[in-house]
């Protein structure tokens, strides 16, 4: 057998197991903080968990398909490992980069909320008051 089908095969196997125990691990993890998201919405959360998942998994596959053409034949052993490192090395910086852009986008959300949580009065106004006259911002006595 050719080592370049070799390596496409063994890449392939790392690649998906990656991605699958990235995904289940992010997914399991995920749960809570996106409940703390949402505003303790469990049913909700675990919607948006779960299309969160089926988006990375589609990505990160389609990726690892389309980068599992070589340039060059793998002729040796030592080329299959600088092959295979080269590629996997390549699938973990995405998957990453793909992690670390769900957290700052949900990280985002999770601000926008508390902050609009922090802006809501515990109670409603009651009602209006109107500038007194009296302290710097005042008009000057006129001394009539």
């Amino acid at each position: 057998m050719d080592l370049t089908v070799v390596a496409y095969v063994i890449y392939l196997l790392i690649s998906v197991a990656l991605t699958i125990w990235v995904a289940r691990t992010l997914s399991r993890n995920g749960k809570v903080f996106l409940a703390d998201v949402l505003h303790g919405n469990e049913k909700l959360a675990d919607a948006v968990n779960h299309l969160l998942v089926v988006g990375f998994y589609l990505v990160n596959l389609g990726f690892v398909t389309l980068y599992l053409k070589n340039s060059d034949a793998v002729a040796d052993a030592r080329g299959l490992f600088e092959a295979l490192s080269v590629k996997v090395g390549v699938v973990l910086l995405v998957l990453g980069v793909m992690h670390l852009g769900n957290v700052y986008v949900l990280n985002k959300i999770r601000r926008r909320g508390l902050m609009e949580r922090e802006q809501t009065p515990p109670v409603p106004p009651q009602g209006w008051t109107g500038p007194t006259g009296q302290g710097p911002w005042a008009a000057p006595a006129t001394g009539r």
